[in-house]
């Protein structure tokens, strides 16, 4: 953890890197490095337990659905809460349960009586702690670092987010192949140590806390609905976040049916597969950490969905490996450029009082609606098979991104 925040405090002068100044920050994010490179070998251990078990499209869109619907259920009241109390102690508490989670994971495999049933019970309660943890966790950035530097922030949480993402499922693959999905779990667990300890030697200053309004959680959300109506352009953006998370990003539900059945590829190779995604998402939010100030927010959001388009229809077509990774690089440089755009523009619009409600809003939308996509492009394989299914996704991503480009030139123009 040491050597991670020393290499960070190196880097601090360049521009592109200029949140890593704040030493909250920083500490911050060497202990995301860690814990985000387990979190993704989890992930993909878990989507290849669960296809192990099961051989089902369905089973696969199945736990993605459990994994992301809590945050419909629960993001909004997420997001109130951490207007209401120290956004730095939610994180802990969060963290905490999450490696209590990883921890009863490990315990079934090691003693192979892990269900699939089991395993979808784990991914609800995974997926419910996010509900409260997201929403925190991205209102805590801006506190870290203020909002003159909060795109640049949000861009470095998403390199970082990514480079676990090249890094964890490649570990992951070649753990798996040499002795098992259950030492993916367990160093999960261990991740999440980092995490904690670097939140406890966090030097928060004390604020006073804001006033606990007796306002009820309909009320709260009517309040965000109504801040986010007001401006055009949030409306825009929340719109084709619903359209992408639902239609577009689903595709990786079936990822572990292209490995095994398309590309015969096994487990390493959907660690290579989910570690090609990471590579460009981590081009792209590098990108957009440099260039954030230098570019219309506007072209790097369609400019995403284009590209976004292009490599998950390739994708779905091919059935070469080569062909197959470098399509995924060029999925996740659209996607997270894309997505942390529209991340940043909504944090950066909403009022501090209401930071935590509106991202609520937000994730409620980008993260509510993933169930029903990933259930739906479980459902959808099994009946016109993974390729038809993804390419009627990205298809209706096209028509979205086309459609509302064409209705907002024409707002502007009146």
């Amino acid at each position: 953890m040491h050597a991670v925040n020393n290499v960070l405090s190196r880097i601090v002068m360049i521009p592109t890197f200029r949140s890593l100044r704040q030493p909250n920050y920083r500490l911050f994010i060497s202990g995301q490095i860690l814990s985000l490179v387990g979190t993704w070998m989890q992930t993909m251990a878990q989507s290849w337990l669960v296809y192990q078990l099961t051989h089902s499209s369905v089973w696969l869109g199945t736990i993605g659905f459990l994994n992301t619907f809590p945050m419909l259920l629960f993001a909004f009241y997420g997001g109130s809460i951490a207007d209401r109390f120290p956004k730095h102690r939610i994180i802990l508490i969060t963290q905490i349960l999450s490696l209590i989670q990883a921890v009863i994971l490990t315990a079934l495999v090691f003693f192979d009586v892990a269900t699939v049933t089991m395993v979808c019970m784990l991914a609800f309660t995974l997926g419910t702690i996010n509900a409260f943890d997201v929403p925190a966790r991205q209102a805590f950035v801006a506190e870290l670092v203020g909002r003159e530097n909060l795109t640049n922030a949000i861009a470095l949480n998403s390199a970082t987010f990514n480079a676990a993402r090249i890094i964890g499922p490649a570990i992951g693959g070649v753990i798996i192949g040499a002795v098992g999905v259950v030492w993916c779990f367990f160093l999960n667990a261990l991740s999440f140590m980092a995490v904690i300890m670097v939140l406890l030697k966090m030097k928060i200053e004390s604020k006073p806390a804001p006033p606990k309004e007796q306002v009820s959680i309909l009320l709260r959300l009517q309040e965000s609905v109504r801040y986010v109506r007001s401006d055009r352009s949030m409306i825009a953006v929340l719109v084709l976040v619903a359209v992408i998370t639902v239609f577009g990003w689903s595709y990786t539900v079936l990822l572990p049916i292209f490995a095994d059945t398309i590309l015969n590829i096994g487990a390493v190779g959907l660690g290579n597969l989910m570690m090609s995604f990471g590579i460009g998402a981590f081009i792209s939010a590098i990108i957009v950490a440099s260039a954030e100030s230098k570019v219309r927010p506007s072209r790097f959001i369609y400019a995403g969905m284009t590209i976004f388009i292009i490599g998950v229809s390739v994708f779905a077509l091919s059935t070469n490996v080569a062909v197959s990774l470098y399509s995924l690089v060029l999925v996740g440089m659209g996607l997270i450029m894309f997505i942390s755009t529209a991340n940043a523009t909504f944090q950066r619009r909403a009022p501090d009082a209401m930071r935590g409600r509106v991202m609520g809003l937000y994730l409620l939308i980008f993260q509510g609606l993933a169930p029903f996509g990933h259930f739906g492009m479980g459902w959808a394989a099994s009946e016109i098979g993974p390729r038809s299914a993804i390419l009627c996704g990205a298809s209706i991503c096209a028509v979205s991104g086309i459609g509302m480009r064409l209705y907002m030139n024409s707002q502007r123009e009146k």
